[in-house]
């Protein structure tokens, strides 16, 4: 910024840091200080400029899809809920951060080339929507930041909290054959993420493991249709592991149309999102540490900002629970 504005690094300080009468900055110099920092995407932390390297003690919560209003079965609601509750055990105040849309409607770290999440000391993001350049970027310019969630981003190392899908997936499909299922067949949409893909990973793991066969189809809820399920148990599938609760109710009520029970009939586990309401019926769903995940992130951040240099783990896998017996149960016998 000092050579962009032809000025000394210290004039540059003296401006962003508030103290140009001070240091007796000519106006014209300070303006032209400005005008670099606006071109070059500077933005001050205005809450820290009281005292040299102290912090105010604000942690960013951005998140990159709408998540409010919501509510306890709300597939956000637990990650908050952590969040919070470790801000408030560490004594830091939060800040969200929800109004960095752009043209298009979609939710940007970024916005006329600046990082807006420069008012809090660091910040936890979170939303299956990342932006993958606007995480390169803070991690370029050396913004701290704990993302909830494993995330891949090419050429370049970011810190997050994950939930290990892939060891409990397996775990999973070992339990089904020993229930006697040989025919496990895994339904997950065509867009695939991270998660998706460590659950998918973990089924094929679990297959090879234990010598059966993997058949994995992406569908989208409309494509889940009465005959798609008959060839599916034409076939011999007798248990279904899903990503999404909508799949799930559509198999479910396909079968009973067959006269077929879940779980005496067909055994289905959900491995992905649950969230909304399904009051007629609870599904075995694999536990997703929603809540010790947003601590954990919290957790990692705050390590990050008061012991930079101390080597850590910045990238955290947490364990899922495995299902309960809701809607698995034996493999029936052969049809």
């Amino acid at each position: 910024m000092a050579r962009a504005a032809g000025v000394s690094q210290g004039a540059v300080s003296a401006v962003i840091g508030g103290r140009s009468a001070e240091q007796r900055i000519p106006r014209e110099t300070a303006q032209r200080i400005m005008d670099a920092a606006r071109e070059l995407g500077y933005v001050a932390n205005t809450a820290a400029r009281s005292l040299k390297g102290k912090r105010n003690r604000l942690l960013g919560v951005h998140t990159f899809e709408s998540v409010f209003p919501i509510s306890q079965r709300d597939f956000y609601h637990e990650f908050l809920i952590g969040i919070e509750e470790q801000a408030v055990a560490v004594g830091y105040d939060l800040v969200l951060f929800t109004s960095t849309e752009d043209p298009t409607g979609q939710r940007r770290v970024y916005r006329d080339g600046a990082n807006r999440l420069n008012v809090a000391d660091g910040s936890v993001l979170l939303g299956i929507g990342s932006n993958n350049s606007d995480l390169a970027r803070l991690a370029a310019d050396g913004y701290p930041f704990v993302h909830v969630g494993r995330r891949d981003v090419p050429d370049t190392e970011i810190a997050w909290v994950g939930a290990d899908y892939s060891s409990a997936t397996a775990e999973l499909v070992g339990r089904l054959t020993t229930l006697g299922h040989r025919q496990v067949s895994y339904v997950g949409y065509a867009e695939r993420y991270e998660a998706s893909r460590d659950r998918e990973a973990g089924y094929r793991s679990g297959c090879a493991s234990n010598g059966i066969t993997p058949g994995v189809a992406y569908l989208e809820q409309d494509d889940v249709t009465a005959q798609w399920l008959d060839r599916s148990l034409a076939t011999g599938v007798t248990a279904f592991l899903v990503e999404r609760q909508e799949v799930a109710m559509r198999i479910a009520e396909y079968s009973a149309a067959r006269g077929l029970s879940i779980p005496d009939d067909l055994s289905i586990a959900l491995i992905g999102a649950s969230g909304g309401s399904s009051a007629s019926r609870r599904w075995s769903t694999l536990g997703i540490p929603r809540n010790q995940m947003g601590r954990e992130a919290v957790r990692l951040l705050v390590d990050m900002l008061t012991a930079p240099d101390v080597p850590r783990e910045f990238q955290i896998l947490l364990p899922c629970t495995a299902p309960d017996d809701s809607t698995i149960a034996a493999a029936p016998p052969r049809r």
